[in-house]
């Protein structure tokens, strides 16, 4: 007996390379018809083709049949095998590391720190309609239905999903009067129970801690309720009671800091509704909630990414097509006076700013062509935008702190806008489903790439045109971190400067090549004739009898002709 020698050890792809780009470019993905590419793009020239399924070519099959998906932070690329399941690629040649079996599988989705990956197939009859993977080792930690006990399918409503914790310590789907908490990886019930709920009818995970919103119907004589529970102690930190409630809608902003809920009430004979909105500090002690009345039809409403500010669009009604965009900020900034100091230190009356925390509205812009809005993830920028079949396609690319409109756009029959991860550029699409129709919209499928201040960049138009999604990535600087930048933005610039000259300067070269090689073929054809004429020069002396490349060997006679191209006749009178 011999013992087997261990198979020697094979490193894994690394999943960071593309972070590690010279040129700091991003990466995006597009469906169409039977093919799958991704681009590199640097926000100024054309994409650049970095992969597109050659392998998989080669050897006659498919990259891709159904829709992808990138894991949070760009690590995984996710390919949907509906007959088969999920396999996901990675590393710098986009190989393969490793399946994850689930036949009918429909949809994929990562947990924010990429260790789990959550599939589903709603089939609504299967035990494992829902299955829960450990992305790494590729293990099965559980299986669920698509429904919970006690949770009945409905033809209007989607099944409950599964809602991940920020730090991927949690998964979480919404049951009958409870919200069932789940530990990872193991997969159990977080304290062996549910968080109780009555009548819970949407609850979501706060992006930056394990704090849990949920809101609650009125029941009876018991009003409506937004409650914010801190997970796991399950300790209550703030509960708003709400009256003449039909229906709320929750969104955090991206730090986790404040958390908006828009409430739609009615009067007491419910022939009447409006609009308002309750705006919880939830990092202030006590979680104070300012209110905020709006008395339109809200039609859209966004955080602006890191900041205080969010922007929202209303008008009379929903399917008015000119509308107002309105900004706020959650923050106000203040001059305050210092009074003058006498005594050892003295010192003169002087005014500071000061930032208190109170809503105040920033500005409000009239009668604009937009239905939804998106912000950049850089802050500041934004896009109101006109989507929907009805819509124009109106593109208007607004800056907030300067309040100037930097351009006015249009794609027409837009359905999507994307920002990249950077807010250096945005896609805007027109995409079909994977299942069919659209076809009278076949003429206009492609996207349009723009700049943030609304140049276009780039435009490609596909027959069958199905997905784009950019490649996500974090950013790794701190709120701190950002402002030393922006201090030093100029410093930064002169070198960004210097690398895009470097690269201008580098891709002429590489667009001249060809010529250059030929002009190198033509010069060195052009000294071959010379040297050869040259050897020839004692033959032609002897041939001729003179030095015919001696000037002076020749006389020069100048000689001038004369020739009358026109001649014309002017008559002047003279007046004595």
């Amino acid at each position: 007996y011999e013992t087997p020698k261990p198979p020697p050890y094979v490193a894994p792809p690394d999943t960071g390379t593309w972070l590690s780009d010279p040129s700091q470019r991003d990466e995006f993905c597009v469906r169409h018809g039977p093919n799958t590419e991704v681009f590199w793009h640097d926000g100024q020239r054309e994409p650049v083709l970095d992969y597109g399924g050659s392998r998989e070519k080669a050897e006659g099959i498919q990259w891709c049949s159904h829709y992808m998906q990138w894991s949070p932070s760009g690590s995984y690329m996710a390919t949907i095998v509906p007959a088969k399941g999920v396999i996901v690629w990675g590393g710098e040649n986009y190989e393969k590391l490793s399946r994850f079996p689930h036949t009918g599988v429909d949809a994929v989705v990562f947990s924010p720190g990429e260790k789990y990956m959550l599939t589903n197939n709603f089939s609504p009859d299967a035990k494992d309609a829902i299955k829960i993977f450990e992305v790494t080792s590729g293990r099965l930690l559980r299986a669920f239905p698509l429904y919970p006990d006690g949770v009945a399918p409905e033809e209007d409503r989607a099944p409950p999903s599964f809602e991940w914790s920020h730090d991927d310590s949690y998964i979480a789907r919404l049951g009958k009067d409870l919200i069932s908490i789940y530990t990872l990886p193991d997969c159990k019930l977080l304290g062996k129970k549910s968080l109780l709920a009555d009548g819970c009818a949407e609850f979501q995970w706060s992006p930056a801690a394990n704090v849990l919103a949920f809101w609650c119907p009125e029941q009876g004589n018991a009003p409506a309720h937004v409650d914010l529970i801190s997970i796991p102690t399950r300790k209550q930190m703030r509960q708003k009671n709400l009256f003449n409630v039909s229906k709320c809608n929750m969104s955090w902003s991206t730090d986790g800091e404040f958390l908006g809920v828009k409430v739609l009430r009615h009067t007491r004979t419910k022939k009447t509704v409006f609009n308002n909105f309750e705006l919880f500090r939830v990092n202030a002690p006590g979680v104070p909630v300012e209110m905020l009345d709006i008395k339109d039809a809200v039609m859209a409403f966004g955080w602006e990414p890191g900041g205080t500010r969010f922007a929202l669009v209303h008008a009379e009604n929903k399917s008015a097509t000119r509308a107002n965009v309105s900004f706020y900020d959650m923050n106000k900034e203040m001059e305050v006076e210092v009074k003058a100091q006498r005594g050892k230190n003295p010192r003169k009356a002087y005014t500071k700013t000061e930032v208190v925390q109170e809503l105040n509205l920033v500005t409000t812009l009239k009668d604009r062509q937009c239905n939804t809005l998106y912000w950049s993830p850089a802050g500041n920028m934004i896009v109101l935008a006109s989507l929907g079949e009805s819509s124009s396609g109106s593109l208007e690319f607004y800056d907030v702190s300067a309040g100037e409109v930097l351009a006015v756009r249009e794609h027409y029959r837009a359905t999507e806008v994307v920002w990249d991860p950077s807010g250096r550029t945005l896609a805007t699409c027109v995409v079909q489903p994977l299942a069919g129709g659209y076809f009278k919209f076949a003429m206009d499928n492609g996207y349009i790439i723009w700049g943030s201040q609304g140049k276009q960049l780039f435009q490609q138009a596909y027959e069958l045109f199905y997905q784009f999604a950019w490649r996500p990535r974090k950013c790794l600087l701190g709120k701190e971190e950002k402002k030393e930048v922006v201090k030093n933005l100029k410093k930064y610039e002169r070198n960004f400067d210097k690398a895009d000259k470097e690269r201008t300067k580098q891709l002429q070269l590489e667009m001249t090549k060809e010529k250059r090689e030929q002009r190198k073929v033509f010069r060195d054809r052009l000294a071959d004739l010379k040297e050869f004429y040259r050897k020839q020069h004692a033959d032609r002396v002897a041939l001729n009898g003179y030095d015919s490349d001696d000037d002076n060997n020749y006389s020069y006679t100048q000689a001038v002709h004369e020739t009358v191209l026109e001649s014309k006749e002017i008559t002047v009178n003279s007046w004595a």
